[in-house]
């Protein structure tokens, strides 16, 4: 193995990449997130090629991490496959759910009271842009500019019980 090969393996990367089946391959991202990718690392009888492709993959999650989890998850389709890691296809994440929900209950509640997307963006101090990614669930949200969107729509985070 050569010097620069060596080098790049032993960085250690924040994301987490464990091989569960012969076709699936479960990735943990630096904010905790969890992505399946469906791949046949698991099959490699070599466990150094194994290896390899679970650290490449590491290294395409840190590379492309990103709260815009649209954008982050073209970049790493597109980074797979050019760093030669086989794979078919991949999740959308664990949270992409209570993304959507949460992105849908802010323009219900922004459209209710009249408030125009511009509007809020500006009031919530937030790019108009991120604030449709938010809507759609398409963008990560932290809790500080979620807490400014909900005060500005009159409401606030509370911790609330899943309704069955």
């Amino acid at each position: 193995m050569n010097k620069e090969v060596k080098k790049f393996l032993a960085i250690e990367f924040k994301s987490k990449a464990t091989i569960i089946d012969d076709k699936i391959v479960e990735v943990i991202a630096p904010d905790g997130e969890i992505f399946s990718i469906l791949s046949q690392i698991g099959n490699y009888s070599n466990e150094e090629i194994r290896h390899s492709q679970l650290y490449l993959v590491e290294y395409v999650f840190d590379k492309n991490f990103s709260d815009d989890k649209e954008i982050m998850t073209n970049n790493i389709w597109r980074d797979l496959l050019l760093n030669g890691v086989s794979f078919i296809g991949m999740s959308s994440g664990d949270r992409q759910g209570e993304r959507t929900r949460i992105g849908k209950k802010i323009r219900l509640t922004r459209e209710k009271k009249g408030i125009e997307a511009k509007d809020l963006a500006k009031l919530a101090n937030i790019d108009a842009a991120n604030l449709s990614r938010i809507e759609q669930g398409k963008y990560s949200v932290g809790l500080d500019i979620l807490s400014r969107l909900a005060f500005v729509l009159g409401h606030h985070i509370d911790i609330i019980p899943n309704q069955k």
